[in-house]
């Protein structure tokens, strides 16, 4: 019975992942069972992650836009600020106001003047 060599297909399959993995360390880079549990997991982290970083950010801007509002008395809250901002139909988002609040505050405001009025 004569020899059956298997293709190339499993090997292309398996470098692909190694590339991936390329920069794990120890047997996380090395044993192929290992690379492909962990790159589930790096997959499953970064999918996981992308939601939780959108959720930090809106947490900052808030923060940092509330801060400035509480700090210089412009605004009595946040939630206050952001409620008149609708109704006046300003429509500036939170990570400007957060960038206008560090940056320019004087701009900020004359936003609060423009709202008050």
């Amino acid at each position: 019975m004569t020899r059956i060599k298997r293709g190339y297909i499993a090997r292309r399959r398996r470098t692909k992942i190694r590339l991936f993995a390329s920069t794990f360390r120890g047997a996380h880079s090395r044993l192929t069972r290992t690379i492909t549990q962990q790159k589930i997991r790096a997959l499953v982290s970064a999918h996981r992650d992308r939601g939780r970083q959108k959720r930090d950010f809106r947490r900052l801007w808030i923060t940092r836009i509330n801060a400035v509002i509480r700090d210089n008395k412009v605004y009595f809250s946040y939630s206050k600020l952001i409620h008149n901002l609708y109704k006046k139909q300003l429509l500036l988002n939170r990570k400007i106001l957060a960038q206008i609040a560090i940056l320019n505050r004087s701009c900020l405001y004359m936003i609060s003047n423009e709202i008050i009025k």
